[in-house]
């Protein structure tokens, strides 16, 4: 009784705050409404609705997104492949020079030998593997030169006989190779990069790009080379090449039908096969191809270079102009120790100026 004497409890009412535009809020939404409402009464039930249709700029849009997919899935799958093949001994990454950069300006040694691997080698064949290619190139931002030398050139190996230079490689590897060249080209010529071609996988790099073009300036006769070849033939002018027949024009040894050839012509095919392949990376049908040419390529080298470096070197190559053909020239063929070749002192600077682009 003394609790209901003291009247009802005292509550305490707060309000909200009326927002200044929220009437004329609801009455917008309101109005908004009733105009719905108003068109979907007036419409003819049997009109078909508005659909939006495919127009220009849709197509643009779509076209571009598949084109960035394509690209971004190439580039993933080249630097995963990269990222998966084995490098260069650590004997032969200690023998390259730490100077210069792929933007800034790089000499890479590109060998391939005759190692006994790969279904196109006679595996019967004994003795240790030589350079089958010496090939130098110097990769700048936008610029690339190359230089072949002649494997019959004769050289001061180092800690061994002077001798034909690729038998450099028999003796040391890769490692003996850098310093054998870079001792024979002199005239400031550091090697920063090493890539070994492996033969095994070079024709599937080949046929990933649907083949290559080479222009072919005299008739080539092979007799059988190696295990796999039964002798090659090869008309002049130009020729489509798949993969298997590009490997045999670049290694060809002996030409029946040019008996004067020397291993000069032999580099010339080899650098014909690399602006082959230059041309062939840069021409339109590629782009349908370049998933899988991005898992090939990297498969076909063995470098120090890693997947950013090696992309670099690529996007270089086939930015660049296509440049003159240049094959170290000997001043005596053949008369050199064990037939080799001999190059004079000169012919090594002019071709390390022009290489090095300060001619």
């Amino acid at each position: 009784m003394n609790n209901l004497s003291k009247g009802p409890p005292e509550y305490k009412v707060y309000r909200a705050r009326r927002r200044p535009l929220g009437r004329l809020k609801r009455a917008g939404d309101l109005d908004a409404l009733r105009r719905r409402l108003s068109r979907v009464r007036d419409r003819d039930p049997h009109e078909p609705r508005e659909r939006k249709g495919i127009t220009p700029g849709r197509v643009v849009k779509w076209v571009a997104i598949a084109i960035a997919g394509w690209l971004v899935l190439s580039l993933a799958l080249f630097m995963l492949s990269a990222q998966l093949q084995d490098g260069v001994s650590a004997e032969a990454e200690n023998a390259l020079a730490n100077s210069g950069s792929l933007l800034t300006g790089s000499t890479i040694l590109v060998l391939g030998s005759d190692a006994r691997t790969g279904e196109s080698i006679d595996k019967s064949q004994q003795g240790p593997a030589r350079a089958d290619s010496i090939m130098l190139i110097h990769s700048a931002f936008g610029s690339v030169r190359k230089l072949s030398i002649p494997r019959d050139s004769f050289a001061e190996i180092p800690g061994h006989p002077a001798q034909k230079i690729n038998a450099a490689y028999a003796f040391g590897g890769p490692a003996l190779m850098i310093k054998t060249v870079e001792n024979f080209m002199g005239n400031g010529v550091e090697i920063n990069h090493l890539i070994e071609v492996d033969f095994k996988d070079f024709p599937e790099l080949i046929d990933s790009l649907g083949g290559i073009t080479v222009d072919v300036k005299h008739r080539v006769c092979s007799p059988p080379f190696d295990n796999f070849w039964r002798g090659v033939h090869f008309k002049p002018g130009e020729q489509h090449l798949d993969g298997r027949r590009a490997l045999a024009f670049a290694r060809v040894r002996k030409n029946n039908c040019a008996p004067g050839e020397t291993d000069i012509e032999r580099a010339q095919r080899q650098q014909q096969v690399l602006s082959g392949i230059k041309g062939q990376l840069t021409a339109p049908s590629t782009f349908f191809r370049l998933p899988m040419v991005s898992w090939k390529a990297p498969k076909a080298l063995k470098t120090d270079l890693k997947g950013p470096g090696l992309l670099a070197l690529f996007s270089d190559l086939a930015t660049s102009g296509t440049g003159d053909t240049k094959v170290l020239e000997p001043s005596c063929l053949g008369c050199g120790p064990g037939g080799s070749l001999v190059v004079s002192d000169g012919a090594k600077a002019d071709a390390a100026r022009t290489l090095l682009g300060k001619d």
